[in-house]
């Protein structure tokens, strides 16, 4: 059932909305949460259509915050307020208000949004693209116990997680985060299978990707070693490469579907690694409403942290660059150097460095500029999907054993 409002106010929606349930027949109110997407009319259609998909999960009263744009000085001094109300099976399994906002009433949507939230629940504000670089500090943020944004739909994704980084609350979340959380499952239950430690991670990916950086930094900050930041061609997250005293642990998605799980001594594993939808990752996100610290030590580990000049050990006897020859742990001899080719300017074969990879060393790493080419045209592109967040963003700060498990990996 849909009910057009133009030129209205939030108490006659509250009316409407009260009629429309009357109307099918469902006059309590079943719904769990509130869900305030704030969003352009570009972009509006996608993200009702992911909010409708979680809500079969997650029964919640879902209001979209369309700000319209004034086109002449009088326009912007008229305020205007439309809505469109959706109940039943036009709203999944709660139901939907499109507020469409016009002049001065723009700067101030939260005195629309507020007297249409649910009583007595929670409310989790999500900003699918233009997302404020203070979410907490927003008038609308402000409503909410959690705040989901999505890096990967910013102009400049890796630099943001810097600005992130300084305005976080808790309750501030990313949707680049919730994507790699089968990743970080995956790699803490391959550790969890053997008895080693870690010496140095590389994690291979998109450039411009935030997902691949918050990979980094959290296995940075996990394992307290070297991670080396590389680039592929994708699609997303491409590898994760372990380099350990007991053999190197490999996890490689090649087609964003299917990845293989490699560890020493033991026979390869196909793994489903499917690039989800963002329905999948918004109900991800919709099943913890309290704030993750696993998320906030990772961001807080700091983008400008990794540093081009560092080398990297390279497995293997035949490595060049960082060989088995007088390479110590940290990828570094008494000169700055292992075998040959790994002088303090690179990692590559002949002593050339590699273009575009970056290394996060642990705490003890001196902070550089952040080392990032300013975006290509196209780069930031509509969100993928990776992962939720779910069970292993827990607690993943290393037991004896790194990520989790047997072993030496974490100090």
């Amino acid at each position: 059932m849909k009910t057009d409002l133009t030129d209205t106010t939030a108490s006659k929606i509250n009316k409407a909305l009260v009629k429309a349930r009357r109307a099918i027949g469902t006059p309590a109110v079943g719904m769990v949460l509130t869900l305030v997407i704030v969003t352009d009319e570009e972009n509006a259609y996608d993200a009702l259509k992911a909010a409708n998909d979680a809500s079969r999960e997650h029964p919640s009263r879902t209001l979209v915050v369309v700000k319209r744009v004034s086109r002449s000085p009088r326009d912007r001094t008229q305020s205007r307020l439309d809505a469109e109300l959706r109940v039943g099976a036009d709203a999944g399994t709660g139901e939907t208000v499109v507020l469409r906002l016009y002049g001065e009433i723009v700067d101030h949507a939260q005195s629309v949004v507020l007297p249409l939230l649910l009583p007595d629940a929670p409310v989790v504000v999500w900003w699918p693209v233009a997302a404020p670089l203070d979410p907490a500090g927003d008038p609308l943020g402000a409503l909410a116990q959690r705040r989901v944004t999505d890096t990967y739909s910013s102009e400049q994704p890796v630099r943001e997680l810097t600005a992130r980084a300084d305005t976080y609350t808790p309750g501030d979340t990313d949707l680049s985060w919730t994507r790699i959380t089968p990743w970080r499952s995956m790699l803490a239950a391959a550790l969890d299978q053997v008895t080693c430690e870690v010496a140095a991670v590389e994690v291979e990916g998109e450039e411009f990707n935030p997902s691949c950086e918050l990979l980094a930094m959290w296995l940075a900050d996990r394992l307290d070693v070297p991670v080396k930041r590389s680039l592929s061609s994708g699609p997303g997250l491409t590898a994760v490469r372990m380099h350990t005293d007991s053999g190197p642990i490999v996890l490689d998605r090649a087609d964003g579907s299917l990845a293989t799980l490699s560890i020493q001594g033991q026979p390869d594993r196909a793994v489903a690694l499917k690039r989800r939808d963002t329905a999948e990752l918004i109900a991800e996100e919709l099943r913890r409403l309290d704030p993750d610290d696993t998320y906030a030590s990772a961001l807080r580990f700091g983008v400008e942290r990794l540093n081009p000049s560092v080398p990297f050990p390279q497995p293997g006897p035949d490595a060049k660059g960082a060989g088995a020859e007088g390479a110590a742990a940290d990828g570094s001899g008494a000169n700055g150097s292992g075998a040959k080719g790994s002088g303090a300017k690179g990692s590559g074969a002949e002593g050339e460095p590699v273009k575009g990879e970056r290394v996060s060393g642990g705490p003890a790493a001196v902070s550089t500029e952040l080392a990032v080419e300013a975006p290509v045209e196209g780069a930031a592109q509509a969100p993928g999907a990776q992962g939720p967040q779910g069970s292993p963003s827990a607690s993943l700060k290393p037991v004896p054993s790194g990520l989790s498990g047997n072993g030496k990996a974490a100090k």
